[in-house]
């Protein structure tokens, strides 16, 4: 069948009502859902009386005119208007609002001429809505309510904003005569979005950079998960970074990668929806389990340490933050690599904003010295793995602060084997910690030696 996709952007005016009217149509359609937000509105209407009301990226406004409130929608992650929680429920029941989701996601969303959806920001410490358009770029416009609780751009206001966005499609008027910007297309929330609302929250597991991690379940399957919160007051930089995580894992499926769930971005606090791996920390399951874990066992971990880092390797992802306290212990003893917030999608990485939080005693040279970072980096992270899991939870370079260590290792120091360690595998971890990274083996021949020394432990 021929593709007639080219011609989109000359299509007749005929059609390209009848595309808005049936877009605008499934807009008015109500969403079933098996949960939805129960929280009230709080706060109040937001913005000021008369003028321009910038976006939160200052590319685009909507003007009000004289008498009329700002754009805002009281708690972020609910929108009402006069209607109160039932508005509230109709705009988290859309799925072109995709909640709190910060800016850096939207633009990643918004490819084409005329995608939009709709989130919530705050600016100044008030929630505002805002209608996020592709169109000669990006345009950002916070939603305005008028002193009748209504909400409108420059043209009509209606009860809510569904009607107000059904209105704008199904005219395609621009949203402002300033920026000409015209809906052509709702950009729908992906499977991985969940309902906050869907996330019970159970006991406190843990505590990461960015919140509190929880143990939780899904009331929608009663299925149990691992979540990580972000603080509310976190700064938008730290939400971005946060959310970085979600969006790197959601494209991986491996048995030696921690498996995402999905994302909450409907309203605060953000959170990341992991799978739950029942052993938690391989670290301290290392140093509980010390007196009995056997060589095989050890072997065993770390061959699953290099199936997932060999996956990842192949999919141009480095962890950058490879270590036991960032693995998982699940059933029978199963390693799955966790904890991507440090990580990046290319194969060569250059840090532009500087060394903080390294963790110096297991990064490589060259990323200690210059800030490049490549897959060979966490070959080198390996190796200290590798050495905590046989020296069962030890400490690495123990007795050394990070700088004696530092300098030693430019010196030529290497680790000594731990105790009861296979000289094989020991040869491995010296050939992880070659100086120079092209001396290095990379992951796939890293499995294939662990692999053989497992299999001859039978």
């Amino acid at each position: 069948m021929m593709d007639w996709s080219f011609i989109e952007g000359d299509v007749s005016s005929f059609t390209l009502k009848r595309q808005q009217q049936r877009l605008a149509n499934l807009l008015r359609r109500p969403f079933r859902r098996k949960s939805v937000p129960s929280t009230p509105v709080l706060g109040r209407a937001m913005g000021s009386r008369g003028g321009s009301v910038p976006a939160d990226d200052d590319t685009a406004a909507a003007q009000v005119p004289a008498g009329g409130g700002g754009g805002g929608s009281g708690a972020c992650g609910n929108g009402a208007g006069s209607n109160g929680g039932l508005a509230a429920r109709a705009l988290a029941d859309e799925d072109w609002f995709h909640g709190v989701l910060p800016r850096e996601e939207v633009v990643r969303l918004l490819t084409r001429e005329g995608d939009f959806l709709v989130r919530q920001t705050t600016r100044n410490d008030e929630c505002q809505t805002v209608l996020s358009v592709c169109w000669g770029g990006h345009k950002h416009f916070i939603v305005q309510t008028t002193a009748e609780g209504h909400f409108r751009f420059e043209g009509p206001a209606f009860p809510t904003i569904p009607e107000l966005i059904a209105h704008q499609l199904q005219s395609a008027l621009p949203v402002t005569g300033r920026s000409g910007a015209v809906l052509r297309r709702p950009i729908l929330r992906e499977r991985w979005e969940l309902n906050n609302d869907d996330v019970l929250l159970l006991d406190k597991i843990g505590r990461g950079n960015f919140g509190d991690v929880y143990k939780a379940r899904l009331k929608s399957s009663g299925q149990e998960v691992a979540v990580k919160t972000c603080r509310v007051t976190l700064p938008e930089e730290h939400r971005r970074k946060f959310l970085q995580e979600g969006r790197i894992l959601k494209q991986y499926d491996h048995p030696n990668v921690v498996r995402l769930i999905g994302i909450c971005v409907q309203k605060q606090p953000i959170m990341i929806v992991m799978e739950l791996v029942a052993g938690g920390s391989l670290l301290t399951f290392l140093r509980n389990r010390a007196a009995t874990l056997t060589q095989r066992q050890l072997l065993g971990m770390c061959r699953d340490a290099a199936a997932g880092m060999r996956y990842l390797e192949s999919r141009n992802c480095i962890h950058r933050d490879l270590a036991a306290r960032n693995c998982l212990v699940g059933y029978e003893n199963i390693v799955k690599i966790s904890d991507f917030g440090m990580s990046r999608e290319e194969e060569e990485y250059i840090v532009s904003d500087g060394m903080k939080q390294i963790p110096i005693k297991w990064t490589a040279p060259e990323a200690l010295n210059f800030g490049k970072y490549t897959s060979l980096c966490d070959v080198w992270s390996y190796g200290v793995l590798a050495w905590e899991i046989f020296a069962r939870g030890g400490t690495p370079y123990s007795g050394m602060s990070n700088s004696k260590a530092r300098e030693k290792i430019d010196a030529g120091y290497r680790m000594p084997a731990p105790e009861g360690c296979p000289d094989e595998m020991y040869r491995l971890m010296l050939r992880c910690w070659e100086y120079e990274p092209e001396n290095r083996p990379h992951f796939e021949q890293i499995y294939l030696v662990v692999d053989t020394l497992f299999g001859a432990q039978r």
